[in-house]
């Protein structure tokens, strides 16, 4: 037991000796740790800070190295044996969750804190953290009592194991599809990379009996993955064709052994009664309650405020790509699988030049130096790579130091970047790996773990990325900055930590506008072939069509706040009206297409269902308010005025990257910018009023 890795007490993960057979009896005897800790603590604890919260950081450490490791390989390296070993600990680290948050004699102690008189003593950034502790404790039931906390306590449980059967079916839902193409006819006007790519899968899953693909000749196999699906529907001039790879994209897990739809019926009466439990009018509530909105007025008001700017906007593009004469085997009424195809054609038309065009301009190796240069220029960084200096679980991983102006090592990163569809969760995320935290006299430097789903290599031919690919791949850096830069010494309010989550955005979506900007844009390109830079009229071109089709997908954000919103806070999970219904009904008004019925992307919809989103998927768009708002003091100092940028780069990191969640982010950001934020930058930015300069 002792040779256990997940029983490591200092040190990054051992991911490269981690086994399945490790998962179950390391958690185990973390646990067994984390509760004899618990007892002393509970029965020898002190209304102090020394005597308090430095022991239960101590808990926290047990998890941060004997339970996340676990929950990042289930998310990257998925298998049937991991699963299991996964859920067979799952309801025991959830019960110990509970038994922390719902220990009386630790609230006791929290709240003893707060009336001493030495309360006064603590900074802010400490009181923050002895308030959110309470406010945890009050949302994990420490109210209840008898039976209503037996019952809050099985809720917890089952909501835990719904979360991870979704994100299981949603992944083995979009592993099964399959479409093989053999008439190369079918497969014209598909780009070389993507024939490339689907002839690489092909081969990759291919019988022994089948003989191997090749991109010009084929086969190729088309599935449901990002970098498949999305050009796939952009570029397959098979119209049956698109319609089938839609149809099934709209409908992943919601039949057969996948199908997430109980699940999603039952979340939601869950989360219901659980607020109920709690004392709140639903689980908006719930959820708010840690968040800067106030209410679900706000959000409303917002989320209507941006769908009624948008509105106009989408009708007009849908009546401009509805207008396009492509020809007879294109003809007819526009249909949701025509959409991404058409604006394809409509974008080349208007602004001569596809993302195809653009990808061999993004190989990563180059994007990644010019994102760390620019990062050096903004926050005085140094990112050096580091491979070798840390385990990893796939050999496409990545390892990199970061270091501050004085060549000092302040944090660490790893960085999985491309797609694994057999095994590996889809969508981009920042995780921590470790926490900016006092152990003993020394100080634990912050490690992030930055995971997209890219564009992979094919053969002999590197990575290259979308545009689209590079801006993910800015937000999720932007993500890790704020965890990676932050100043503040206690864990729970270090990096994210203790951030409200609609605030969380502001760093990742601010990062994302420096794509549009000429010299870093420039300075991140390089043709794979030819070494030549992003030629200047492509950049143009580019910057011309960044609000193309704006108000479309302003809406579509709109639409999934929305719907998550409504669910979880005006429907009634056992009334008349289905959440498919809901979806319908708010589709109405944030659609300019009307949603088809067998449209079921509840069942992947993987932010509310099976992550920290649920009744917060708004927040994307009341951050994109404060990171338009943040981006816009760099385009008032000037944006190609060195010097400027630099003092304002260094400001956002002091505040808003360093500060955490020592302070309200409207504190932070007023720090930063010098009053709150305002909408119009958001608004200019997405072409729904006059656009600045580019």
């Amino acid at each position: 037991m002792k040779d256990n890795p997940l029983l490591a007490d200092s040190g990054l993960p051992r991911f490269d000796r981690i086994e399945v057979q490790d998962v179950v009896p390391g958690v185990r005897e973390m646990l067994r740790t984390a509760r004899g800790l618990l007892e002393d603590l509970e029965s020898s604890g002190t209304p102090t800070w020394d005597g308090l919260i430095r022991p239960l950081e101590e808990i926290d450490r047990l998890f941060e190295h004997g339970w996340s490791p676990v929950t990042h390989l289930f998310a990257v390296r998925n298998s049937p044996e991991l699963r299991a070993a996964y859920e067979t600990v799952l309801s025991e680290v959830v019960d110990f969750g509970l038994s922390i948050g719902q220990s009386r004699p630790i609230y006791d102690l929290l709240t003893r804190i707060r009336t001493d008189n030495a309360w006064s003593n603590l900074d802010v950034g400490r009181q923050r953290i002895i308030e959110q502790r309470i406010l945890a404790a009050d949302l994990a039931g420490i109210g209840l009592a008898g039976a209503q906390r037996d019952r809050f306590n099985e809720v917890e449980r089952e909501l835990s194991e719904l979360s991870t059967t979704f994100s299981n079916n949603v992944l083995d839902a979009t592993k099964a599809f399959s479409l093989i193409i053999t008439n190369p006819a079918d497969a014209a006007g598909l780009p070389g990379n993507l024939r490339q790519l689907m002839a690489q899968s092909f081969n990759d899953h291919r019988e022994p009996s089948q003989a191997v693909a090749s991109p010009e000749n084929g086969p190729w196999r088309v599935t449901l993955d990002a970098p498949v699906y999305t050009p796939f529907m952009q570029h397959c001039r098979n119209r049956s064709m698109r319609e089938h790879v839609y149809r099934a994209y709209i409908t992943r897990a919601s039949t057969g052994e996948c199908n997430n739809t109980q699940i999603i019926s039952r979340a939601l009466r869950l989360r219901r009664e659980k607020a109920e439990l709690l004392g709140f009018a639903t689980f908006a509530c719930v959820s708010l309650a840690r968040k800067m909105a106030p209410d679900v007025d706000s959000v409303d008001e917002m989320l209507e405020t941006l769908r009624s700017a948008a509105w106009d906007a989408a009708g007009q593009e849908m009546q401009d790509i509805e207008a396009m004469d492509l020809g007879h085997e294109q003809s007819g009424p526009i249909e949701h699988w025509d959409v991404a195809f058409r604006a394809e054609r409509l974008r080349e038309q208007r602004f001569d030049f596809t993302d195809e065009e653009l990808r061999p301009y993004f190989p990563l190796e180059r994007v990644l130096d010019g994102l760390f240069g620019l990062a050096q220029r903004l926050f005085g960084i140094t990112v050096v790579a580091a491979d070798g200096a840390a385990p990893v679980w796939h050999g496409d991983v990545r390892f990199f130091h970061i270091n501050d102006e004085s060549g000092e090592h302040i944090a660490s990163f790893y960085l999985d970047p491309s797609s694994r569809p057999d095994d590996k969760r889809s969508g981009a995320w920042m995780d921590e790996c470790l926490g900016r935290r006092h152990i003993g006299k020394t100080m634990q430097l912050p490690v992030a773990h930055l995971v997209c789903n890219g564009t992979p290599p094919v053969g002999q031919q590197p990575s290259l990325l979308t545009f689209r690919e590079v801006e993910t791949l800015f937000h999720e850096f932007g993500h890790g900055l704020q965890h990676m830069l932050t100043t503040v010494d206690d864990a729970d309010a270090a990096g994210i930590n203790g951030v409200e989550w609609d605030a969380v955005e502001l760093p990742s979506q601010f990062m994302e506008n420096w794509c549009y900007h000429k010299s870093t844009l420039l300075g991140l390109t390089r043709h794979y072939e030819t070494g030549e830079p992003l030629p200047a009229d492509l950049f143009q071109k580019l910057c011309r069509a960044r609000t193309f089709r704006a108000g479309s997908q302003m809406l579509r954000q709109i639409q999934f706040g929305m719907i998550d919103m409504e669910l979880h806070s005006r429907f009634d999970p056992d009334g008349d009206e289905s959440a498919f219904d809901v979806q319908k009904r708010i589709s109405e008004k944030t659609s300019t297409l009307p949603v088809l019925p067998e449209n079921r992307f509840l069942c992947s919809f993987q932010h509310i269902f099976a992550g920290g989103y649920a009744a917060g998927y708004y927040s994307y768009q009341w951050a994109r308010v404060l990171s338009a708002d943040a981006f816009s003091a760099f385009e008032e100092a000037g944006l190609d005025n060195q010097h400027a940028v630099a003092q304002a780069g260094r400001r956002f990191r002091d505040t808003v990257l360093a500060l955490g969640g020592s302070l309200h982010p409207l504190d932070i950001f007023r720090t930063f910018r010098g009053r709150d934020a305002q909408v119009d930058a958001l608004l200019r930015h997405s072409g729904l009023t006059p656009p600045a300069p580019c």
